[in-house]
């Protein structure tokens, strides 16, 4: 088995947009526009307040109790009506003609309280939902917080502070102790370690040399280091992880095409009625009441909201969707389809067997190997550094570390050149004449050089994740799925060896990528399906599946072909993931249904005259905040997010 590189998806695509290290990213006429809902929406509940005070308590003439409410429908009411003119004339006809033609009636009708309670309910609406998106927005946010302004350049004039944004490629950069590597660059001087786990919430420490990967957002320790930059801070993968969450965050979802699908024929049917209940009813103040009532804000409002909180949600419990939509599919998935390597295996192989060249001792390779090992993150890593550690024996130091794309790990301990490559990579090197031992039955291993000479060939094994078994076994019964699917270009025996010990019923083994996706495609014609793998030559499949999920912390977040990543590798993450979808899919549709019944009841009310226009512009504010409240719940974490 060939040893992957530590660059899994390819170098990340340029960012086009603001510094990461700012909140998400507003224009103006954003600003302006939020400014203005909220200031319209305190100016009409103060002229509203002005008016009734005005009109029962001072006995004002009815020319003075009228004049804020006027004054409201001219600043608030015209701002709306000008807006959908301008999308008439686009052709763009939605729910919010409903609002339009209300304010433009109870002008007409001289029901100016009405119109003035409808100006409240949309501003205040709109400021509401802003208000409920930041909420459910804390973990973009709190992103963005935690970056550093501020970097320390080396020059011969010594350590200067720098903006993060003036940082070049190829600038020499101090991270002192406890500081947040500002971007993506390799260490140049000095010996340490970093945490790079500041999205699982799961410490996650690495050995840091000369040679070594430094990736932004990574908290150094209690060393100081310097290191060069390899990428600028929009390129790097703290900007990646920046990008793909507020992209996710102004996707629209299936359920919100949905609504907005839904309000283009809700808009005619709730006229329709209004005109109905004016005709039979003889009374233009029926017609108002009804269009009053049928804003259909709820439906508007309540799924974007819950989205947006089951993003925050997700990000919390370590999972980065990229795709909103997925979170609406995951739950309904059918067939689930599982990668092998990396997926349903631990990231934690166990050293098995070495196999040394002729002159070379066991610990004295093992130990070289490990001197290196703890400066990567491959899997087979670890097994070396935990082998090393149970037997004692003492790790030198590395005076140099690297680890090329596609060229495995290699240094200098104790003045030899230590290389650490796949059997394939070796043969390549070799023009296919290099002798090595019989591969491992695993197909895990790694060929060790020293000075150029074979020297060792590890042979690894790597077992089941905990609760895999479990995992498999609850996806019929708890969340419906029909069909479990092992897809994997391992041997024939391994895979279905790994099946039977998980109880999975269907396998596909020796594929190729292209086969993958073949199998994938044909499955998703028929099933919606759920794709699980570690990224690594998975993305073609991934994008075939209907829901693609990246799985495990070594994989870059730039994907593009994932749906969702999972930062930590436990398989209970996965169930946290389809539990998310089924309660956002649920507390979304809740409330929107909710909210439109309450509507539908509301005109039926309007109609047959029990609901007057200011009573019924009342209670559609009242539905608002109770659908918006309700959409909020998906912030909630629910007391048990996953049930294994």
């Amino acid at each position: 088995m060939d040893r992957p590189s530590a660059e899994l998806f390819g170098s990340p695509p340029a960012l086009a947009t603001a510094s990461p290290w700012e909140a998400p990213s507003q224009s103006l006429g954003d600003r302006v526009a939020r400014v203005s809902d909220l200031v319209i929406a305190i100016i009409s509940f103060i002229a509203i307040a002005l008016s009734l005070l005005l009109r029962y308590a001072l006995h004002a003439q009815a020319f003075a109790w009228r004049a804020p409410l006027v004054a409201v429908l001219l600043i608030g009411g015209s701002s709306l009506v000008i807006q959908l003119a301008r999308k008439a004339f686009s052709r763009q006809f939605g729910a919010d003609w409903l609002a339009g033609i209300s304010i433009v009636t109870s002008a007409l009708l001289g029901e100016y309280l009405a119109g003035a309670i409808i100006v409240l309910m949309l501003s205040g609406g709109t400021a509401l939902e802003q208000f409920a998106t930041r909420k459910a927005s804390s973990a973009l946010a709190a992103l963005a917080r935690r970056m550093p302004h501020t970097a320390h350049r080396q020059s011969p004039a010594g350590i200067i502070d720098i903006s993060v944004t003036e940082i070049q490629i190829g600038d020499r950069l101090v991270i002192f102790p406890h500081e947040i590597c500002p971007t993506d660059g390799v260490i140049a001087e000095g010996h340490g370690r970093m945490d790079e786990a500041y999205l699982t919430g799961e410490p996650f420490e690495i050995a840091k040399a000369p040679g070594s990967a430094a990736l932004s957002g990574a908290v150094n320790g209690s060393v100081a280091l310097v290191m060069t930059a390899t990428r600028l801070p929009i390129d790097s993968r703290y900007a990646q992880i920046m990008k793909v969450m507020e992209q996710s965050e102004a996707s629209r979802p299936p359920l919100r095409r949905l609504a907005d699908r839904i309000g283009t024929w809700y808009t005619p049917l709730a006229l329709l009625v209004a005109a109905l209940a004016g005709v039979l009813g003889g009374s233009s103040h029926r017609f108002l009441a009804v269009v009053i009532i049928a804003t259909p804000c709820p439906l508007l409002i309540a799924i974007p909201v819950a989205m947006i909180g089951a993003i925050s949600l997700c990000a919390r419990n370590g999972i980065v969707i990229k795709n909103a939509g997925a979170l609406e599919q995951v739950g309904k998935c059918e067939s689930v389809i599982f990668d092998k390597t990396g997926t349903l295996t631990y990231g934690k192989p166990a050293l098995q067997e070495i196999v040394l060249s002729p002159g070379r001792k066991e610990d004295e390779v093992l130990a070289l190997t490990a001197s290196l090992e703890q400066y990567s993150k491959h899997p087979l890593a670890g097994a070396v550094l935990r082998t090393a550690q149970e037997r004692k024996l003492y790790i030198p130091e590395a005076s140099q570390a690297s680890e090329e794309p596609g060229e495995g790990l290699r240094g200098i301990v104790a003045g030899q050149q230590i290389e650490v490559l796949g059997r394939k990579h070796f043969l390549q090197r070799n023009q296919g004449h290099g002798e090595l031992p019989q591969q491992s039955p695993s197909g895990l291993e790694c060929v060790v050089l020293v000075n150029d000479s074979f020297a060792a060939l590890l042979k690894f094994a790597d077992e089941p994740r905990a609760g895999g078994s479990l995992f498999v076994g609850h996806l019929q019964p708890r969340h419906g799925i029909t069909r479990v699917m092992l897809l994997s270009g391992d041997r024939q025996s391994e895979v279905e060896n790994l099946a039977r010990m998980l109880g999975i019923p269907k396998v596909h083994a020796n594929k190729s990528p292209e086969e993958k996706v073949r199998i994938v495609a044909e499955e998703t014609l028929k099933y919606r399906t759920l794709f699980v793998g570690d990224g690594l030559n998975d993305a073609p499949a991934m994008k075939a599946a209907t829901v693609g999920v990246a799985f495990g912390h070594g994989n870059e977040i730039t994907s593009q072909a994932a749906d969702a990543v999972i930062l930590d590798p436990v398989i209970q993450k996965v169930d946290e993931l389809m539990h998310i979808g089924q309660h956002t899919r649920t507390i979304a549709l809740q409330s929107a249904i909710g909210g439109m019944t309450l509507s539908v009841l509301g005109m039926v009310a309007a109609s047959l005259g029990y609901l007057p226009p200011v009573a019924g512009a009342i209670a559609q504010e009242i539905i608002d905040v109770v659908v918006v409240l309700n959409a909020l719940r998906v912030l909630i974490e629910p007391r048990r997010l996953a049930d294994l």
